[in-house]
């Protein structure tokens, strides 16, 4: 017994230590290579091999530490967060620095100053140079970032309809399309979508002004002080101006900035044109965002029911026509429920929304309400076909011997008992569906759980906008189930 304990002991003891041995010769850093150039992007001719200013800035920090870079894969939006819970050393990936990083994380002096510019259309550059000519209009740009809190804030002052991405490639698509009428981004992006589209124009003058750092888990103040000695050592010889000539992107903005963190400066928000305030109260910044947070509560449900009826009125149709029709009609009904569920929802949507933008502009939330709408149309068929083909054969036979045509039969006697036989698995249905419409947002509409993200970056934390959202689920989805319930025990109940 003491041999077997003492074997588990050192076990544990060796994991124990492995994360300690592997966290002295790595440096883990975490960024999202899907954000492409000149922050990370893979090679286009070794996909294996990562590029872009930030990976060399990392590169440069491993070095400096005597580790060796190790790159991690996370979204965007959950940097912070990730670093924040350990599963990475440091996080850089464009990251701006903001009052409520700095309230939660370890951050890093600046390492680059980035000017938030408004891009437009090359026939619109004379009449739309401000937010405020932009009035009535809708402007585009990331979610969670300055920009956005720019246009949710100051924009609604200005009579404009802010509107949120999750890349930083569709809003200037859509802003060629004509669906957006300007861009609001760092200049660092809108320079890149110049190179790549033809008839954009971005003004010079900055709506704001921001700064890239590099983010660390609140206990590592040792490490942040490491990084931001590097990076002022990197500043003062010239090594961070070189990587930044070498992606384009050094500007007279720099030494500026420069000056003011060599001087001693950790954080520039504060600063003369540091284009941020100080970050209001865990409470202020909940009772700002509730309004919103209800407001896209109702997006949710109103999709989420107009996209069930939607899905249960097609469906229906594709039933029916499959236990009715004829041989060419069930191959063709059949084929697209296999082709339906057998493809991803979020495809659909992206095939629905930009894909047929060359024929058809859908608008946002239209194209939302079809793609959820159709797609769970083709999972609605199976359940009422099998509740259909539950009823008992009997009933079909007496009712033809009693004279009932088939739509008689179908709408008199199959069709009801089938409604009840297929009732429990429709609630089900509807509230995976009031949950699966968190995936529009990838045509810019701004429901629940977009907007809690939005929240959650906000505020640095993910636990009070996560248990309000939480509870607004509950809330929409709760009172289905409970008609649902009861209907299904009163029309289970014998008769006398």
């Amino acid at each position: 017994m003491f041999r077997v304990t003492s074997a588990v002991l050192l076990l544990a003891a060796l994991a124990a230590a492995a994360p300690a041995a592997a966290q002295t010769d790595e440096l883990r850093w975490g960024g999202d290579a899907e954000g492409g150039a000149p922050f990370v992007e893979a090679d286009p001719d070794d996909p294996a091999v990562l590029r872009g200013f930030d990976v060399e800035i990392a590169d440069l920090l491993a070095r400096a530490l005597g580790r060796r870079p190790v790159f991690v894969q996370a979204a965007f939006t959950a940097l912070d967060q990730s670093v924040k819970r350990g599963d990475f050393d440091v996080a850089m990936s464009g990251l701006e620095d903001s009052p409520a990083k700095r309230a939660e994380l370890a951050v890093s002096v600046p390492y680059y100053q980035f000017r938030e510019v408004l891009t437009v259309r090359a026939a619109d550059a004379g009449r739309y140079r401000t937010l405020a000519d932009l009035k009535g209009r809708k402007v585009a740009t990331l979610g969670a970032t300055l920009a956005w809190e720019i246009l949710s804030t100051s924009g609604e002052a200005q009579g404009l309809e802010a509107v949120s991405y999750d890349d930083d490639v569709h809003p200037y698509e859509d802003l060629l399309l004509g669906r957006v009428d300007a861009v609001l981004l760092d200049n660092v992006l809108a320079d890149r979508a110049m190179r790549r589209q033809q008839g954009l124009v971005t003004h010079p003058e900055a709506v704001a002004t921001g700064y890239y750092v590099v983010l660390m888990a609140p206990e590592r103040a040792e490490l942040r002080d490491q990084v931001n000695g590097e990076l002022r050592a990197a500043m003062r010889d010239g090594r961070l101006e070189g990587i930044f000539r070498r992606w384009q992107v050094w500007n007279d903005d720099q030494p500026g900035m420069y000056t003011r963190v060599l001087g001693g400066a950790d954080s520039l928000l504060d600063a003369p044109g540091g284009g941020q305030a100080t970050r209001p109260s865990t409470w202020t910044l909940t009772m700002r965002y509730l309004p919103a947070l209800l407001q896209a509560a109702v997006v949710t449900l109103v999709l989420s029911v107009a996209a069930m009826a939607l899905a249960v009125g097609v469906g229906s149709g594709i039933a029916v026509g499959r236990v009715y029709g004829t041989g060419w009609v069930r191959a063709l009904l059949t084929t697209y429920v296999e082709v339906t569920r057998g493809t991803p929802v979020l495809l659909q949507l992206f095939v629905l929304y930009y894909g047929l933008a060359a024929v058809v502009r859908l608008p946002p939330f239209l194209a939302a309400l079809l793609g959820l709408g159709l797609n769970y149309a083709a999972y609605e068929s199976e359940i009422y076909r099998a509740a259909l083909e539950a009823v008992p054969k009997g009933q079909l036979e007496a009712a033809r011997t009693l004279g009932f045509t088939t739509w008689q039969t179908l709408r008199l006697i199959r069709g009801p008992q089938a409604f009840r036989y297929a009732l429990a698995p429709m609630t089900n249905d509807f509230v995976a569906l009031l949950k699966d419409s968190s995936l529009v947002s990838v045509l810019t509409v701004v429901e629940l759980t977009k907007q809690t993200q939005i929240f959650a970056a906000n505020l640095g934390t993910w636990a009070i906008p996560g248990a309000l959202c939480a509870a607004m689920y509950l809330a929409l989805s709760w009172p289905l189930a409970r008609l649902a319930g009861r209907l299904e025990r009163r029309w289970s109940a014998p008769t006398a």
